[in-house]
Protein backbone atom coordinates (compact mmCIF):
# COMPACT_ATOMS: atom_id res chain seq x y z
CA UNK A 1 0.00 0.00 0.00
CA UNK A 2 2.82 2.42 0.88
CA UNK A 3 4.66 1.56 -2.34
CA UNK A 4 1.51 2.28 -4.39
CA UNK A 5 0.98 5.62 -2.63
CA UNK A 6 4.58 6.70 -3.18
CA UNK A 7 4.54 5.59 -6.81
CA UNK A 8 1.28 7.47 -7.42
CA UNK A 9 2.46 10.71 -5.80
CA UNK A 10 2.45 13.63 -8.27
CA UNK A 11 5.77 13.71 -10.13
CA UNK A 12 8.19 16.22 -8.63
CA UNK A 13 5.99 16.95 -5.60
CA UNK A 14 7.54 14.55 -3.13
CA UNK A 15 5.85 13.15 -0.05
CA UNK A 16 6.00 13.24 3.73
CA UNK A 17 5.94 10.14 5.91
CA UNK A 18 4.75 10.80 9.46
CA UNK A 19 5.90 8.24 11.99
CA UNK A 20 7.26 5.83 9.40
CA UNK A 21 9.62 4.08 9.34
CA UNK A 22 9.74 3.15 13.02
CA UNK A 23 12.20 0.25 12.83
CA UNK A 24 15.42 -0.52 10.99
CA UNK A 25 13.67 -3.27 9.03
CA UNK A 26 11.05 -0.76 7.84
CA UNK A 27 13.79 1.72 6.89
CA UNK A 28 15.60 -0.91 4.86
CA UNK A 29 12.36 -1.90 3.09
CA UNK A 30 11.54 1.76 2.39
CA UNK A 31 14.99 2.28 0.90
CA UNK A 32 14.11 -0.24 -1.81
CA UNK A 33 11.13 1.80 -3.01
CA UNK A 34 12.02 5.45 -2.33
CA UNK A 35 14.87 7.86 -1.77
CA UNK A 36 14.66 9.77 1.50
CA UNK A 37 15.87 13.36 1.10
CA UNK A 38 15.63 14.56 4.69
CA UNK A 39 14.54 13.52 8.17
CA UNK A 40 12.59 16.06 10.20
CA UNK A 41 12.83 15.25 13.88
CA UNK A 42 10.69 17.07 16.40
CA UNK A 43 12.40 16.98 19.79
CA UNK A 44 9.89 17.55 22.57
CA UNK A 45 10.37 16.76 26.26
CA UNK A 46 8.29 13.86 27.54
CA UNK A 47 6.44 16.07 30.02
CA UNK A 48 5.03 18.21 27.19
CA UNK A 49 3.91 15.19 25.17
CA UNK A 50 2.31 13.62 28.25
CA UNK A 51 0.51 16.86 29.10
CA UNK A 52 -0.81 17.33 25.57
CA UNK A 53 -1.90 13.73 24.98
CA UNK A 54 -3.51 13.27 28.37
CA UNK A 55 -5.57 16.41 27.65
CA UNK A 56 -6.78 15.08 24.28
CA UNK A 57 -10.45 14.29 23.74
CA UNK A 58 -12.02 12.79 20.62
CA UNK A 59 -15.60 12.82 19.34
CA UNK A 60 -17.15 9.34 19.27
CA UNK A 61 -19.21 10.26 16.20
CA UNK A 62 -17.07 12.30 13.82
CA UNK A 63 -13.54 11.87 15.23
CA UNK A 64 -12.87 15.59 15.76
CA UNK A 65 -9.96 16.05 18.16
CA UNK A 66 -9.97 18.56 21.01
CA UNK A 67 -7.47 19.49 23.70
CA UNK A 68 -8.73 20.55 27.11
CA UNK A 69 -5.95 23.15 27.36
CA UNK A 70 -5.58 24.57 23.86
CA UNK A 71 -8.58 23.58 21.74
CA UNK A 72 -11.53 23.25 24.09
CA UNK A 73 -15.05 22.41 22.94
CA UNK A 74 -17.62 25.16 23.53
CA UNK A 75 -19.58 22.83 25.82
CA UNK A 76 -17.63 20.46 28.05
CA UNK A 77 -17.75 16.88 26.79
CA UNK A 78 -19.72 17.73 23.62
CA UNK A 79 -18.39 18.02 20.06
CA UNK A 80 -18.86 21.46 18.50
CA UNK A 81 -19.33 19.96 15.02
CA UNK A 82 -21.84 17.15 15.52
CA UNK A 83 -22.91 17.20 19.17
CA UNK A 84 -21.32 13.82 19.78
CA UNK A 85 -19.84 12.70 23.09
CA UNK A 86 -16.13 13.34 23.64
CA UNK A 87 -13.96 10.60 25.11
CA UNK A 88 -10.38 10.04 26.22
CA UNK A 89 -8.52 7.20 24.52
CA UNK A 90 -7.53 4.42 26.91
CA UNK A 91 -3.88 4.87 25.94
CA UNK A 92 -3.94 8.60 26.66
CA UNK A 93 -3.16 8.25 30.34
CA UNK A 94 0.28 9.39 31.59
CA UNK A 95 1.62 5.92 32.44
CA UNK A 96 0.78 4.43 29.05
CA UNK A 97 2.04 7.54 27.23
CA UNK A 98 5.38 7.24 29.05
CA UNK A 99 5.67 3.59 28.00
CA UNK A 100 4.93 4.57 24.38
CA UNK A 101 7.58 7.31 24.56
CA UNK A 102 10.18 4.93 25.99
CA UNK A 103 9.54 2.48 23.15
CA UNK A 104 9.64 5.31 20.60
CA UNK A 105 13.04 6.49 21.90
CA UNK A 106 14.41 2.95 21.86
CA UNK A 107 13.35 2.48 18.22
CA UNK A 108 14.08 5.99 16.94
CA UNK A 109 17.70 6.41 18.03
CA UNK A 110 18.94 3.54 15.83
CA UNK A 111 16.93 4.97 12.90
CA UNK A 112 18.55 8.39 13.23
CA UNK A 113 22.00 6.76 13.31
CA UNK A 114 21.08 4.61 10.27
CA UNK A 115 20.04 7.61 8.20
CA UNK A 116 23.09 9.61 9.26
CA UNK A 117 25.32 6.78 7.97
CA UNK A 118 23.45 7.13 4.67
CA UNK A 119 24.23 10.89 4.69
CA UNK A 120 20.54 11.82 4.88
CA UNK A 121 20.29 15.28 6.46
CA UNK A 122 18.48 15.37 9.80
CA UNK A 123 16.68 18.59 10.65
CA UNK A 124 15.81 18.85 14.32
CA UNK A 125 13.39 21.25 15.90
CA UNK A 126 13.48 21.40 19.69
CA UNK A 127 10.82 23.00 21.81
CA UNK A 128 10.59 23.46 25.56
CA UNK A 129 7.25 25.31 25.57
CA UNK A 130 3.93 23.58 26.17
CA UNK A 131 2.10 26.24 24.18
CA UNK A 132 4.45 26.49 21.18
CA UNK A 133 2.30 27.61 18.21
CA UNK A 134 2.47 25.07 15.36
CA UNK A 135 2.95 27.76 12.70
CA UNK A 136 6.20 28.86 14.38
CA UNK A 137 7.53 25.30 14.25
CA UNK A 138 6.56 24.96 10.58
CA UNK A 139 8.23 28.27 9.67
CA UNK A 140 11.47 27.23 11.41
CA UNK A 141 11.48 23.85 9.67
CA UNK A 142 10.88 25.47 6.28
CA UNK A 143 13.78 27.87 6.95
CA UNK A 144 16.03 24.87 7.66
CA UNK A 145 14.79 23.09 4.52
CA UNK A 146 15.62 26.20 2.47
CA UNK A 147 19.17 26.16 3.83
CA UNK A 148 19.69 22.69 2.35
CA UNK A 149 17.78 23.64 -0.83
CA UNK A 150 14.79 21.37 -0.25
CA UNK A 151 12.19 24.14 -0.04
Amino acid sequence: MLKDSICNAPHGKGFILDGYPRTLAQAEALEKIAKIDVIIRLVVPDWIIIERLSSRRICKNCGTVYNLQFLKPKKEGICDKCGGELYRRSDDNPEVIQMRLDLYDKETDPLIRYYKTKDVPVIEHTTEALDMPPHIVVEEIIDQLKKIKLA
